[in-house]
């Protein structure tokens, strides 16, 4: 049992400064992998800029950012083969989008859309959960089901550290490690739950250490570095896939900007605490590291940012367009044949809609 215990300091492969060290269990992923990551870091921090863009234009109605956490987003992803599946949270958006998501179905919800904007199975990306933690019982029953079917998949169930106080968190992983499925729990733990700290949540040493309780191993990660994150979750995906179970992996992070834009974060934490966390940057970290290495030109930074800003264009252009409403799918979709009492709605609107409409006209 003693396996299952995280280390004492989270597994960091590449520190603030840019400097490599070699770990002893977690190996170093391919240069190739990181350019290619680091490529996706960037990707990610413009969506992040443009949709907070979008929401000062009234464009997006509410943007839980993932500024920082770009890291996280960009391995949930990457650790995943194609027939795997991701669920994720709210801020998870840059993390839909990598998983080949267009860019206007991932943003509809937050939009304020009737519906969650992408279909989940031409992708195999659930829905985004704004309910804390109940996207984790999904996960749980889709592996088990995977399972029942004699499938391969890995599910990779994302949440932030304010989840863990949810009943469902729990729930979900002692259904997990009871039934030894092949589901990856990853908690980006940014400091908050909204405004509370997590000294304020639990007073175990880490999330991590929450594993053990149910029989399945934790393991800490710097949420800031990439190189980590890939090999972290790399090897407790392999572990999934392998028939090994569960594992509960706890990045820590920071949540750079507030929880939304309807939040002012200047309430519950010093600025000074913000500004120290700028230096641990997963983008600025990564990109001194491959400079060092060599392995990342002036030219391929320039390619790497008109990629992005392409993305961020489609997305801009996208939610500048009026969405063309009918009126009727308040009532089409809520049975498949209607009750008397929804038509009777639904001729009440239509009757209010060309009242309204004859008096625009006179």
């Amino acid at each position: 049992m003693t396996d299952f215990l995280p280390r004492d300091t989270p597994v960091q492969l590449v520190d603030t400064t840019g400097a490599f060290s070699a770990d002893p269990v977690y190996p170093t992923p391919a240069p190739d992998a990181l350019v290619d990551g680091y490529r996706s870091l960037v990707i990610g921090r413009r969506v992040n800029d443009q949709c907070n863009a979008l929401v000062r234009q009234g464009r997006l109605a509410v943007y839980p950012s993932s500024h920082g956490q770009e890291a996280c987003q960009v391995a949930a992803v990457r650790v995943l083969d194609a027939d795997d599946w991701l669920f994720p949270t709210y801020r998870d958006t840059v993390a839909v989008m990598l998983k080949g998501v267009a860019p206007a179905e991932a943003t509809l919800m937050l939009k304020g859309d009737w519906h969650g904007g992408y279909d989940p199975h031409v992708h195999n990306v659930a829905p985004q959960a704004t309910p804390l933690a109940t996207q984790l019982l999904h996960a749980v029953g889709f592996a088990h089901a995977a399972v029942l079917k004699g499938e391969s998949t890995v599910v990779l169930a994302m949440c932030g550290d304010g989840a863990t106080s949810e009943g469902d968190f729990h729930e979900a992983l002692n259904f997990a490690a009871v039934f030894h499925l092949p589901v990856v729990f990853f908690v980006q733990n940014n400091g908050f739950a909204i405004s509370v700290p997590l000294s304020r949540q639990t007073a175990a040493e880490s999330l991590a250490h929450k594993a053990i309780g149910y029989g399945m191993p934790g393991e800490r990660v710097d949420g800031n570095d990439l190189a980590a994150l890939l090999s972290v979750l790399g090897a407790a995906v392999d572990r999934a896939r392998s028939g090994g179970g569960p594992t509960l992996v706890e990045a820590h992070t920071y949540r750079m900007q507030a929880h939304t834009n309807a939040d002012d974060d200047t309430r519950y934490r010093d600025g000074s605490e913000v500004r120290a966390w700028a230096d641990r940057d997963p983008l600025l970290r990564l990109r001194t590291h491959l400079r060092r290495e060599g392995l990342l030109t002036e030219e391929s930074e320039a390619s790497f940012t008109e990629a992005a800003d392409s993305i961020a264009a489609t997305l801009r252009d996208a939610l500048n367009t009026d969405a063309q409403l009918d009126p009727d799918d308040l009532f089409r979709f809520v049975y498949a044949t209607r009750t008397p009492q929804l038509e009777e709605q639904s001729a009440l609107l239509d009757g209010e809609l060309r009242r309204t409409g004859q008096e625009a006209q006179a």
